[in-house]
């Protein structure tokens, strides 16, 4: 079950509104819970000022900080005014990826959201650096949302792992779909809708095997794709009409359906083992994030360890 009360929302710093903030606030205005508001700033340049004493530049530091904290201040007034609960926290840091997972694992957020951005001419979601690190290094579920509205009668399509030997027993796919339902229902009462791609067949073997025969090859792998996903759906109760099993890559797959079904939020598994590695198709997970046209939630395994530890770098705060 999904219970995300203490949400930190990485402020953008480019830009007075804060699509991340709204639907943070909109979710604690559903499910109760608390706000941080985070901003990790830097500026190398306060660094090198060698004229200046240590104590000198100690204070411009807390000056840059206190003006983005008024900032911030503004963009949440009307939050705070209205009842919402929001802490505000700017802190110096050369690494705004480490200081924000630093600051989920001391104080243990348990969901971390942070706006991207559109390509107008594409219409795909901007991932930054910065984001790409949160997404395979944060230990909490990360939601990126899109700095667009979020679209009438929205869906979530959730991604799921039909290609193990026991996918309806996997523990990943079980907590995607056991969260996603749980926020469906307290937050917006969504549709809720499972995904699973398989592939088609390789064309060196119907080369170099000249018995094969694709057509019983593609048969029997979607077979065992449909059963397994039957067995997830109905280990939820969910009508097949929620369901889907689609030939093809999943970086293609995934993003068609969610655009087909008007999806608000794509949900993957990750298990953030070498790079951005999904639980559920390997390394192709950072192509599917590519080519999203909506928001992201990416959650982890339960058992999943961040490689960003306390210990690591400065916070001036």
């Amino acid at each position: 079950m999904a219970k995300y009360h203490k949400l930190l929302v990485a402020i953008d710093p480019n830009q007075d509104d804060q699509p991340a903030l709204r639907r943070a606030v909109y979710v604690v205005q559903r499910l109760g819970g608390t706000i941080k508001a985070f901003l990790p700033i830097y500026d190398f340049s306060y660094e090198m000022t060698t004229l200046l004493s240590a104590d000198e530049r100690t204070a411009m530091r807390r000056g840059v900080i206190d003006q983005r904290t008024a900032w911030i201040e503004e963009q949440c007034q009307h939050y705070i005014n209205s009842g919402i609960p929001i802490e505000i926290k700017v802190v110096w840091h050369n690494r705004p990826f480490e200081a924000i997972i630093q600051e989920i694992i001391a104080h243990q957020h348990d969901l971390l959201l942070k706006t991207t951005h559109q390509h107008d001419r594409l219409e795909s979601v901007i991932f930054t650096p910065t984001d790409w690190h949160l997404l395979r290094k944060c230990p909490c579920p990360v939601w990126m949302v899109k700095d667009q509205a979020w679209p009438q009668g929205g869906k979530a399509l959730v991604a799921v792992n039909l290609s193990g030997e026991d996918p309806y027993h996997d523990p990943l796919n079980i907590k995607l779909v056991e969260e996603t339902l749980a926020l469906a229902e307290q937050i917006n009462q969504t549709e809720v809708h499972l995904v699973g791609a398989y592939p088609v067949t390789p064309i060196n073997i119907a080369i170099e095997l000249p018995d094969f025969d694709p057509s019983v090859y593609n048969d029997a792998i979607r077979g065992q794709h449909l059963i397994a996903m039957k067995s997830l759906r109905q280990k939820f109760n969910l009508d097949q009409k929620f369901t889907h099993v689609e030939k093809g890559l999943p970086e293609e797959v995934i993003p068609d359906l969610a655009v087909h079904l008007d999806a608000g939020v794509v949900v993957l598994g990750s298990i953030g083992r070498t790079g951005f590695s999904a639980a559920f198709i390997g390394n192709t997970t950072e192509l599917v994030i590519d080519h999203l046209k909506c928001d992201l939630l990416t959650i982890k395994p339960d058992d999943y360890v961040s490689p960003v530890t306390l210990e690591e770098g400065d916070q001036f705060e």
